[in-house]
């Protein structure tokens, strides 16, 4: 299983939310550059970021600051928030993010997801962020009438390879991944699944790799000191 250090950035900080909301936001880095390279040194093997006002405003606001961090690091990158069309996607591709997390747009314009993978393959992934069992978009502000599962499986038939699954409940409290929705997801899709949301502690990241799940994202549990990056990455 690959452990992911997570960054999400908003006006240009290193920010971490609680449930997904943008009025509970929490300064955790002035630099997202020196976050990023202490993750590096860590050993990090993959970086996942989230542009919060692209999100928000429906484009890669933050694409500056990402790309200069991006030319830098040695570590991959994948990047969601705000990505919504074909251009977009090859604009950050061709400026070096590896791998494009597409949401919103997946949602609103599953056409769109067949063009990316057609085109762009292994660097596209769905990001699933759900309340409830519900999926979410723009930001999380919004929830559909669409189910997880229904959404993922749809995904999976489009060919997207990788979906990253959030439970919105969990994200930023500390309180453990949700493993029943996680375990649910799994039993019903082929696709690479990596869990986001509530991670707190090595017992976590133990529970989700004896689950088989491809990937961890972890970002408050690794600032809040109750996770080491160090020690999850020899799990």
């Amino acid at each position: 299983m690959i452990i992911i250090p997570a960054i999400d950035i908003r006006q240009g900080r290193c920010v971490r939310l609680y449930q997904g909301d943008f009025s509970k936001t929490t300064v955790v880095g002035e630099d997202p550059l020196k976050v990023a390279e202490s993750f590096q040194e860590t050993g990090a093997e993959y970086i996942h970021m989230v542009d919060l006002d692209g999100a928000l405003m429906g484009y890669p606001f933050n694409e500056e600051v990402i790309v200069k961090l991006v030319s830098v690091i040695n570590v991959p990158v994948e990047l969601g928030g705000g990505i919504r069309d074909l251009k977009t996607i090859d604009k950050l591709i061709n400026r070096g993010i590896s791998r494009v997390i597409l949401g919103s747009a997946a949602l609103k314009n599953p056409k769109m997801v067949v063009e990316a993978v057609k085109e762009f393959g292994k660097h596209i992934a769905v990001g699933i962020d759900a309340k409830d069992g519900r999926v979410t978009i723009e930001g999380w502000l919004n929830t559909s009438d669409v189910h997880y599962i229904d959404f993922a499986l749809k995904m999976e038939d489009i060919g997207v390879d990788n979906i990253i699954f959030t439970d919105i409940s969990r994200d930023g409290t500390l309180e453990g991944p949700n493993l029943q929705q996680l375990a649910a997801l799994k039993e019903k899709v082929s696709c690479k699944i990596t869990a986001s949301g509530g991670i707190k502690d090595i017992e976590d990241i133990k529970a989700l790799k004896a689950m088989e799940i491809y990937g961890a994202i972890t970002g408050k549990a690794i600032y809040d000191g109750t996770l080491s990056l160090a020690e999850a990455l020899k799990i």
